[in-house]
């Protein structure tokens, strides 16, 4: 077999990874970074514009110098007669300083060892006119020449006088070193004044971030509120005031729902139990066997049952619950007779008190499983405290149906009676009696899902009366 070439290790571009080096991670840093870049800009516009009018300026001050000198050389020459003359003055070597005199271009004088700048100041006389230009002198230094015509009554003359720009150009030199080290003073306590700035207008978010995650860690009662703050941060903390409070609803509503999956499931898991102790206790016939395999059965589809209703209720919404009929009296009597003793629990139609007769089609507006699990905490708690039996009674209410759940037990002390359906209140936790205080809240909040409504009807003594009411069929 041909061996394949080695495929050529993957290269990478140089500096791919050195953009996200360099942009800063924190918000500080990124705010900092901006402000110092744009100061930097800004510097550097402002520092050309200063340059460029300080060399113009300086400019300007070299011609007025050299036409001044013009001037004063123009004064010894004579252009009334037929010839240009230059007459002679005292201190006149300081006058021919640097100065070339031309007739009609003809040259008339140039200052000793003029060089090159000869033949540019020759070319200013023959252009006329007040011209000025800057070329290179002795020993490669700036220099400026102007030409500056005197006219006459016969000949005109031309004045053209040099002047070094080195001093100029060192003056204009230090004056840009001078605003470039301003600059980068500047932009040094530009990009420290703004990291301070910014780290301190950012503090109170770290702050009120700090406090939202402990105060959500603990389910903290604790909110920002409308304290003095800035607008930006005023509504940073309303956001986070509505999240905490969403997190609060969520694991208040977990707990909740945990607390009634519990309570409701409690009692089938108890039946499973006691049909297994009872199995165990002794060899049992092929039909016992079997008639506790049913049991169990039942039990474990009452508990698949369950959690299907009370998952289904936590997911949807009053206004989304799904719609569904159910019979009532059938629900009432499978619950009764799955009561423990059955034979304490007895179901009616029709006002309470008065025997099963004339309606045996009632329907409630609600699916089955949801009706038995608003009724089942009811009838729970009412074999709980019932001194020998319980009723089921159902019958019409206007355009619905209600449910009465009666027992004969002591009844609701008068002072409790506002706190029955608060999830977790008992009216005396040591009375003998299980229960969590979850199954009169879970039936109500059921009950009101599908727009009905679980009260408890305190005109009944000695005993308890609950009364659902659900829309009809």
């Amino acid at each position: 077999m041909t061996a394949l070439p080695p495929r050529p290790a993957a290269s990478r571009t140089p500096g791919a990874g050195l953009r996200p080096r360099l942009v800063p991670r924190t918000l500080r840093g990124r705010l900092s970074l901006v402000a110092l870049t744009t100061a930097a800009l800004l510097m550097v516009i402002l520092t050309v514009v200063f340059n460029t009018v300080v060399r113009h300026h300086l400019r300007r001050q070299a011609d007025d110098e050299l036409r001044t000198r013009a001037a004063a050389v123009a004064t010894t020459v004579d252009t009334g007669g037929p010839r240009v003359r230059v007459l002679e003055t005292v201190n006149d070597h300081l006058l021919d300083a640097n100065v070339w005199i031309y007739a009609d271009r003809r040259l008339l004088e140039q200052p000793p060892s003029a060089g090159a700048l000869t033949q540019v100041a020759e070319g200013l006389a023959r252009q006329g006119g007040r011209h000025c230009v800057t070329t290179s002198g002795h020993g490669s230094s700036p220099v400026r020449l102007c030409a500056e015509p005197v006219p006459g009554a016969h000949r005109a003359a031309t004045i053209v006088t040099a002047l070094d720009l080195s001093p100029y150009q060192g003056s204009a030199d230090i004056l840009l070193l001078g605003s470039l080290a301003l600059d980068g003073v500047m932009l040094a306590c530009t990009y420290a004044l703004t990291r301070l700035a910014v780290g301190r207008a950012l503090r109170p978010v770290g702050t009120m971030t700090d406090q939202a995650t402990q105060w959500s860690a603990v389910a903290s009662e604790e909110r920002f509120g409308s304290a003095d703050r800035p607008a930006e941060l005023a509504r940073l903390g309303a956001s986070l005031d509505a999240l905490l409070d969403r997190i609060r609803a969520v694991l208040r509503h977990e707990r909740q729902l945990t607390g009634e999956l519990s309570h409701e499931l409690r009692t089938p898991l108890s039946r499973i139990v006691a049909e297994l102790d009872w199995y165990r206790s002794r060899p049992r016939t092929a039909a016992e066997t079997k008639a506790v395999h049913e049991t169990i059965a039942e039990a474990a589809e009452s508990m698949r049952t369950i959690c299907d209703t009370l998952l289904n209720s936590a997911r949807e919404d009053a206004t989304t619950v799904a719609p569904g009929t159910s019979p009532v009296l059938p629900t009432l009597r499978r619950l009764a007779a799955q009561a423990d003793p059955p034979d304490h629990v007895t179901v009616t139609v029709g006002a309470p008190g008065v025997r099963e007769g004339t309606d045996g089609r009632l329907e409630a507006g609600v699916q089955d499983a949801l009706l038995e699990r608003i009724v089942s905490p009811l009838l729970a708690n009412a074999l709980r405290y019932a001194e020998s039996s319980v009723t089921l009674c159902a019958d019409r209410d206007g355009g619905g149906v209600r449910i009465c759940v009666t027992d004969d037990g002591p009844g609701v002390p008068p002072a409790f009676a506002g706190q029955l359906f608060q999830p977790g209140r008992r009216a005396d936790p040591d009375d003998g009696h299980g229960g969590a205080g979850l199954g009169l809240p879970l039936a109500r909040r059921l009950a009101r899902s599908v727009g009905g409504e679980v009260s408890y009807d305190p005109e009944l003594t000695p005993g308890a009366r609950f009364v659902v009411r659900l829309p009809s069929g």
